[in-house]
């Protein structure tokens, strides 16, 4: 919705209720004399106090709690919680067990990429409403999109037990690991994916991009030997290079009046920016040389600033993720046992992987009844709705002179170049109970 003709000495822009993004949020931008006054992005669903009730459970509950958290990105909640409780008991999980872990993330990359880039994002820059719009000039495109997106999701299904909110992942490892024969249907099916990335790549970059760019601090995990999901130190182009279980000394969380989800700053810098942008540009040198080519051949250097080119990146990614799983099905061999015995201590662990739109952080503190005592979780929603908002201050200006109609498209248009997860953003404010 807008207000008032942009001759007009106030001018404001709202759209109460966000399309094409997974939860409920809004945005508000106002102008005055010609000059950007206000920019809002409100995220106006419920909080949803995870962090509160997961005190007082068994550490071992606490993959399957959290992966209720979200439908798109569970695999992820399922593995910074895994990680975090590990770390509390002084355990690491390596070997078949750890590379079944990363090709059930391969999975959840190619699920939630495939359906933001073909349900959630092209339609913007083609000028539909929706991809359903989308389908009736582009039929092939978006069939192809939903079975890049069926892919990922029968690898959830095989590794995880079901496709949404799997059930086969715990402390540890699994509850049951696939045999040979289980995996190898689904490394036909990652051929296939790998080619039709490879097409998503240049088809992307053939959109029509607004031309813009920001310098930004890009945060992500960093692997000496891999492209970054689920280990690493965290790194940014800045000159940060820390342990996970230092995430708290450098960064926090802050409520704003206008939100109920916390911003993250990183101390003493300001916004950051969490997801595929920052993943690739901290880690280019680790992609495939597949990928590495792909991403050049559509125009991409090693590193990228404009925001809205994040479609080319995640499908990138999405090749990547291709590549990756079937490699790692390629080499797999039976581990002795689904899982190794984890006991929980009185201590406090972290851990944090690579979700499909950013660094997830957990950390737990677990006490000497072997319960969760407190819970800290930090999704990348929530990382990157600062840089969101910061994004729109630059971006307004250059292009105020647009129409309220076409400025109002556009400003939508580069919230969902972050793919923001709402409902994931919503958990995090602090629940005060008080007897009396």
């Amino acid at each position: 919705m807008t207000d008032n003709p942009k001759s007009a000495k106030t001018r404001t822009i709202k759209v109460d209720y966000l399309a094409r993004v997974e939860g409920e949020g809004a945005m508000h931008i106002r102008m005055k004399d010609g000059v950007l006054d206000d920019v809002k992005l409100k995220i106006f669903e419920p909080p949803r106090f995870f962090e509160a009730f997961l005190r007082g459970r068994r550490p071992a509950e606490a993959p399957d709690i959290t992966a209720r958290i979200c439908g798109i990105c569970p695999v992820a909640y399922q593995m910074s919680a895994c990680h975090a409780i590990e770390n509390a008991a002084g355990v690491h999980v390596g070997g078949q067990l750890r590379a079944l872990r990363r090709l059930l993330y391969c999975g959840e990359w190619i699920e939630s990429h495939g359906l933001h880039v073909f349900m959630l994002h092209a339609p913007d820059f083609l000028g539909y409403e929706s991809a359903i719009h989308m389908s009736k000039d582009h039929a092939a495109v978006v069939q192809m999109g939903l079975q890049l997106k069926k892919v990922g999701n029968d690898i959830g299904n095989v590794l995880g037990g079901r496709e949404i909110h799997p059930i086969n992942v715990k402390v540890g490892g699994f509850y049951r690991v696939p045999t040979k024969k289980e995996l190898r249907p689904l490394a036909e099916r990652l051929k296939w994916a790998a080619d039709a990335s490879e097409k998503t790549v240049q088809w992307v970059s053939e959109l029509p991009f607004p031309a813009f760019e920001r310098e930004y601090e890009f945060v992500s995990l960093r692997h000496p030997d891999e492209y970054p999901m689920n280990e690493g130190r965290l790194v940014s182009n800045r000159g940060l290079d820390i342990a996970i279980d230092e995430y708290e000394d450098h960064f926090e969380e802050t409520h704003i009046p206008h939100t109920n989800a916390l911003h993250s700053m990183r101390k003493g810098h300001g916004a950051y920016f969490v997801g595929p942008q920052a993943r690739y540009s901290l880690n280019f040198d680790l992609l495939s040389p597949r990928a590495q080519a792909a991403a050049k051949l559509a125009g991409l250097g090693e590193t990228c600033n404009n925001p809205f080119k994040s479609i080319i990146v995640r499908s990138v990614e999405m090749l990547y993720a291709c590549e990756e799983g079937l490699r790692i099905i390629e080499e797999y061999e039976p581990p002795d046992a689904p899982a190794i015995d984890v006991e929980p201590v009185s201590s406090s662990g972290a851990g944090c992987t690579e979700a499909p739109r950013g660094i997830l952080y957990h950390r737990y503190d677990i006490d000497e009844n072997s319960e969760i005592s407190a819970a800290k979780i930090v999704p990348p929603t929530s990382q990157n709705q600062k840089t969101i908002e910061n994004d729109l201050w630059k971006f307004v200006p250059q292009y105020i002179d647009l129409s309220d109609d076409e400025l109002q498209w556009h400003c939508e248009q580069a919230i969902r170049n972050y793919d923001p997860c709402i409902s994931c953003a919503t958990h995090f404010l602090k629940l005060k109970r008080e007897t009396v």
